[in-house]
């Protein structure tokens, strides 16, 4: 595994030590990929996603556009705010995956608050 890998994996365990998602306050997870983003509402005690938005959906896919950019990051994070109210949820547990909370994360973590989400 590269080392890039290996040090956000480390930083990831580092945060999942000290959160977890629950029935009143499910994980918001966040994984970024080179040219994709991806958001779960989860809920640790049981074990069950409750929500579910990335850039490969089919009503973000269609327009052809780039699904690595804070556009996207921002489409995605809207759609998991209105997926997570649908579903009963309004607030969560950010949980940036180890990743920088700068670009994408960022502005998908902004966009679902001004979806909604309380975190």
């Amino acid at each position: 595994m590269d080392q890039k890998h290996e040090l956000r994996q480390r930083r990831h365990y580092r945060l999942r030590r000290k959160l977890s998602g629950t029935a009143a306050r499910p994980r918001l997870a966040v994984f970024r990929s080179v040219n994709h983003i991806y958001a779960q509402v989860i809920d640790d005690s049981t074990g069950r996603t409750l929500a579910a938005a990335s850039t490969l959906d089919a009503s973000l896919k269609g327009d052809g556009k780039s699904g690595g950019n804070i556009a996207a990051a921002e489409a995605v994070g809207t759609m998991i705010a209105e997926r997570a109210k649908q579903s009963g949820v309004d607030r969560v547990v950010f949980d940036r995956g180890g990743f920088k909370y700068h670009g994408r994360v960022r502005s998908l973590a902004d966009a679902a608050r001004k979806g909604g989400l309380d975190f």
